[in-house]
């Protein structure tokens, strides 16, 4: 179904937003952020250390999330490989997300919250899965909002993904703060839009789309001319919108 002109440009417009040029880790990208509400910007947002974080933003909120992931080496249809399975969620609000939340101030540490989180939202198994602080993968600063968000990341097999993924069913906050699980498609369809590119389209919370690609190149899911590839489809479908 075809968008009216009026719709088409004002997603045009909120797509080119979200398509600055900045650095990602290693090698040159495109900025993906999009925030929880439409008055959110990419400004208001910087990266720091963990370390840096804990010293200099003790009186901010602090927030934990964290990426599940297991490689897979699946062929789907003989054609688009799967690479790995990337656990996000669809939130309450509806945006996507990360598995986490914010942390009881004062009372527990950046881990300790979010194993307290995952328990919560995902039914995990802290016995067998817990994140530890070498998982963490990054560190944001919204000054605007008071919030420091921090990221993990755990590697698991892949039957034990599916197995993470259906206990999720049985969460305490499943049907609340977790709508259903998502998984991230990380492939390229041949039009060069569906897929990954089309994905990163969605709405996404707080920085979760910048933790999404952060990691996926620290981990090497996807490799840089790979991911790189992803970005330059991305915006050539938002330069093809009007």
């Amino acid at each position: 179904m075809m968008l009216p002109s009026a719709d088409k440009n004002a997603f045009k417009q909120l797509c080119i937003k979200m398509t600055h040029s900045a650095q990602l880790c290693t090698g040159e990208v495109v900025d993906l952020w999009s925030y929880g509400i439409p008055n959110d910007s990419v400004a208001d947002t910087k990266e720091l250390t963990f370390e840096e974080a804990q010293r200099d933003y003790k009186h901010y909120m602090h927030a934990a999330h964290a990426m599940i992931f297991s490689r897979d080496e699946t062929v789907l249809w003989d054609k688009y490989s799967v690479m790995a399975n990337i656990m996000m969620q669809m939130r309450f609000d509806g945006n996507l997300g990360f598995a986490g939340g914010l942390l009881d101030k004062g009372c527990e540490s950046a881990v300790e919250g979010l194993n307290r989180e995952l328990a919560e939202e995902l039914n995990l198994d802290l016995k067998r899965h817990s994140l530890m602080q070498k998982d963490h993968m990054c560190t944001h600063v919204n000054d605007k909002k008071r919030l420091v968000m921090h990221f993990y990341a755990m590697e698991v097999t892949k039957l034990e993904f599916l197995e993470i993924e259906r206990n999720s069913l049985c969460a305490a906050e499943w049907g609340v703060e977790s709508l259903g699980i998502v998984r991230v498609p990380l492939y390229v369809v041949d039009d060069q839009t569906r897929g990954f590119p089309l994905f990163l389209t969605n709405r996404f919370a707080g920085s979760a789309r910048e933790q999404l690609l952060i990691t996926i190149r620290k981990k090497n899911i996807l490799s840089s001319q790979q991911l790189d590839y992803v970005i330059s489809c991305f915006k050539k479908y938002v330069g093809s919108i009007g």
